[in-house]
């Protein structure tokens, strides 16, 4: 009974870090329309433009989609 109690508290204690959708990453100072932005994490843009303009931001995988920001 001891051991399911933990169990459950461990449970309990773990679930919000389950849910965390990742880290958002820390942009740096920049003019408007110099980062392009994914879902998951960003890049500088190359070259800038409009802010809103579709992008991609090299990955190992392959281009991600993006938006200037």
């Amino acid at each position: 009974m001891k051991l399911l109690r933990t169990v459950l508290m461990l449970i309990l204690i773990a679930s919000p870090l389950l849910h965390v959708r990742g880290a958002l990453a820390q942009v740096p100072p920049h003019p408007p329309g110099s980062i392009c932005f994914t879902h998951q994490f960003w890049c500088w843009a190359s070259p800038p433009g409009k802010a809103g303009t579709p992008c991609s931001c090299p990955t190992p995988y392959g281009w991600v989609r993006g938006q200037l920001g």
